[in-house]
């Protein structure tokens, strides 16, 4: 298996109050296969995802990676690992604003050892990726000068920017119209599974969730199959 989560428990603590986010939370991801995870708003699936990827420690469990135990590492593997092995797609975008497109979609493979001396190759497979979402024109643009789609596939570009084995989306169609989110959700299956990669996708769109290979559904702070 490429992801194994165990036993994952979160608890935030909000005052006075004790919210369980995940309790003993289990999922395991095969590599080149697609899971959806859908739930209501508030159900967890952000935190889930941010524990999946080495974002948040859980409280309690073991989540591993392509067989490296994420949070029985050093902190500098543990960035490393979410650098090498992992890419994330927020509902957000979370594009630098200062950065252009070209810059923006570079940006990880900056955090690999060999940056300077890869430096170029890197702006060319960020060309190569852009190119593949439609956005070749636009590599010298500012997010701001683009759409709420076209931010959403540079996001994309950059996710895949250094061919992580894993790719974690957290509502990647939530801020799109139908019809932009369908293009969006196309180029997301297209090239991640047409890659090798794994996809774990959360929505509480279930028309979202059915375009992959399973749909699991996050309630009670544990994961099952869909009812």
């Amino acid at each position: 298996m490429l992801l194994i989560a165990e036993k994952l428990d979160k608890t935030y603590h909000l005052g006075k109050a004790r919210i369980d986010v995940l309790r003993d939370a289990e999922l395991a991801v095969r590599a080149g296969e697609s899971v959806a995870i859908i739930g209501a708003s508030g159900a967890g699936k952000s935190t889930l995802l941010h524990v999946l990827g080495g974002l948040d420690r859980p409280d309690a469990g073991r989540v591993a990676v392509n067989g490296v135990d994420v949070y029985g590492v050093s902190a500098s593997r543990r960035t490393r690992l979410r650098a090498t092995d992992i890419g994330f797609v927020f509902q957000s975008y979370h594009l630098l604003p200062e950065m252009d497109l070209l810059e923006n979609v570079v940006l990880p493979a900056m955090a690999l050892p060999d940056w300077l001396h890869g430096a170029r190759r890197a702006r060319a497979r960020a060309r190569e990726l852009l190119a593949s979402v439609g956005l070749a024109e636009r590599e010298g643009h500012l997010p701001m000068e683009l759409s709420g789609g076209e931010q959403q596939r540079a996001a994309l570009a950059r996710a895949l920017m250094n061919s992580p084995q894993l790719v974690l989306a957290d509502e990647p169609t939530g801020n799109l119209d139908d019809e932009t989110g369908g293009l969006v959700l196309d180029l997301l299956l297209s090239l991640t599974l047409g890659r090798g990669h794994a996809l774990v996708m959360v929505t509480h769109n279930r028309r979202v969730a059915e375009r992959c290979d399973r749909v699991l559904e996050l309630r009670d702070g544990g994961i099952h199959p869909l009812a």
